[in-house]
């Protein structure tokens, strides 16, 4: 199983912050927010590559942290991948990451996509065992707990068996807290169907749309994350996220 790592935004909300440190390699309570990801990732087992997908302007710095991590954590191995974008404005979008992976790298293998600034509290081993028995495409929900906060995200309808009947990204109207975050698995026999996304010319930004794309063509299942989950998306949350894994270190 490979993973992709989604590092490649300028994250300019969160000037001057991100001017010179990507977003994922910003500290939360004393590592970097990426080093959280992988921390809950690697329970899942058989995770024989991690393709981290950055951009020209930081490639260098997860070079550096990746030999980092390396030298003092888990046994994984690394992938650094330049997008070659530059900016804002020449930038692939996320789903156009995946894809440059897939094809830049030849990745033939289920696959799990998360952003690199995804914060968990808890290990992510039960959706790696999930993602294996169903062996269909399947997307992380999270109760945000707030309508409002929904909007920023997507509204999702969900059958008996977890499957995904409705799905839209940055609703208006929004009827349920809860919601899918950017935390993917593509079996491999679904990688052509990526593929087909982007050759067909939608929009390859915002990695939900991809799901939204997907979900009447394939069955796509649902699988809820336990704990606690931050999408660093401002300067509040992330002090927030600083103030409560603090207290669990």
């Amino acid at each position: 199983m490979k993973v992709i790592i989604l590092a490649a935004g300028y994250a300019t909300r969160l000037y001057p912050l991100t001017l010179t440190r990507p977003k994922p390699l910003l500290p939360v309570a004393g590592q970097p927010m990426i080093d959280y990801v992988l921390d809950n990732l690697a329970p899942i087992g058989g995770l024989d590559r991690i393709y981290v997908v950055t951009n020209a302007k930081f490639v260098s710095h997860f070079e550096q942290w990746a030999a980092d991590y390396r030298a003092h954590k888990a046994n994984l191995n690394f992938t650094i991948v330049n997008d070659r974008s530059t900016d804002d404005s020449n930038k692939l979008g996320a789903i156009g990451d995946i894809h440059f992976v897939l094809e830049q790298q030849r990745v033939n293998d289920d696959l799990i996509v998360v952003a690199g600034d995804n914060l968990f509290s808890e290990k992510l081993s039960g959706f790696g065992q999930y993602c294996r028995e169903r062996q269909a495409p399947v997307l992380a929900l999270y109760d945000v707990g707030d309508l409002e906060q929904v909007r920023k995200y997507n509204a999702i309808t969900l059958d008996a068996d977890g499957r995904i009947s409705f799905f839209e990204e940055k609703p208006q109207n929004p009827t349920s807290t809860l919601t899918g975050i950017a935390l993917y698995y593509y079996p491999r026999a679904i990688l052509p169907l990526i593929r087909q996304y982007i050759a067909e010319g939608n929009n390859p930004d915002q990695p939900g749309r991809l799901i939204q794309w997907l979900y009447p063509r394939q069955p796509v299942y649902t699988w809820k994350v336990p704990g606690l989950w931050f999408d660093i998306g401002s300067k509040e949350t992330l002090e927030e996220a600083n103030r409560i894994f603090a207290r669990k270190s």
